[in-house]
């Protein structure tokens, strides 16, 4: 049997085979470059690869196009879509302002459930994703900057800045000088998962690595941190797709 398309990119940081479902590009394959000793005429090894993995493949592909499916059923970010804020899906309603010089967003709760109420002056009629993306940094900040009051000084840790980006590979990361970045897509998680990925960044202040001393760090604070990071990987095209249409690439699932 012939194994599963794929795009195939070669990386000068590449040591061996691996292999990544992405949103955009479905399957690829990432090898070292060719002048790496044994790497030149790949075409075997890929396909040897491939077919011992084929079930892990099919599985993660059959479950990229279920989320597909499902954001688009959502409606995108129309009146009346649903999108997901903190973990629970919020009714999405999109109104023009009747008064003031900027659009806004609010959140209320009704007897319908969670509602996230977007009114937007003329300017922004067509910007609807980036009006609820600069919210959701605003809200995203908010939550991280008090996990990490809740947590830095239990790990005897001091972040020496901190950063809100919008990586597509990784939800947070720390530096050896004690900078910290996380994604503000997290706050479209649940509290734990973004609880979570603080502490993980934290607990690399004092142990860089993700070895047995590092884990310990981390289950000090959120012994149940393993299902919020399987949470954030079986949702990671969810999030990362969450102000797209069609869905932009996301954190994705690898295998090596």
């Amino acid at each position: 049997m012939a194994p599963p398309p794929y795009v195939l990119r070669r990386s000068g940081r590449s040591r061996r085979l691996r292999i990544t479902i992405d949103p955009e590009h479905g399957l690829v394959v990432t090898i070292p470059l060719a002048s790496r000793r044994g790497w030149a005429h790949p075409e075997r090894i890929i396909d040897d690869f491939l077919r011992d993995r084929e079930p892990w493949i099919r599985r993660h592909l059959d479950r990229q196009a279920r989320q597909r499916a499902e954001l688009d059923a959502r409606g995108g970010l129309a009146d009346g879509a649903a999108i997901r804020y903190r973990g629970d899906l919020h009714r999405l309603s999109v109104s023009s302002a009747t008064s003031g010089r900027r659009s806004t967003v609010a959140r209320t709760v009704g007897l319908a459930g969670p509602e996230l109420r977007l009114e937007l002056v003329a300017r922004d009629r067509d910007r609807a994703d980036r009006v609820l993306e600069a919210w959701f940094r605003e809200q995203a900040r908010f939550a991280i900057d008090a996990t990490i009051a809740d947590h830095a000084a239990a790990l005897g840790v001091a972040p020496a800045a901190v950063a809100m980006r919008d990586p597509r590979s990784r939800w947070g990361s720390a530096s050896r000088q004690g900078r910290l970045m996380f994604s503000w897509r997290l706050v479209l998680a649940p509290p734990e998962a973004l609880e979570t990925v603080v502490i993980h960044e934290l607990a690399h202040l004092r142990v860089f690595g993700h070895g047995p001393r590092f884990w310990a760090v981390v289950a000090s604070r959120r012994p149940d941190h393993a299902e919020w990071r399987r949470w954030l990987r079986t949702h990671s095209l969810e999030l990362h797709g969450a102000l797209s249409t069609p869905v932009e690439p996301a954190a994705a699932a690898t295998a090596s």
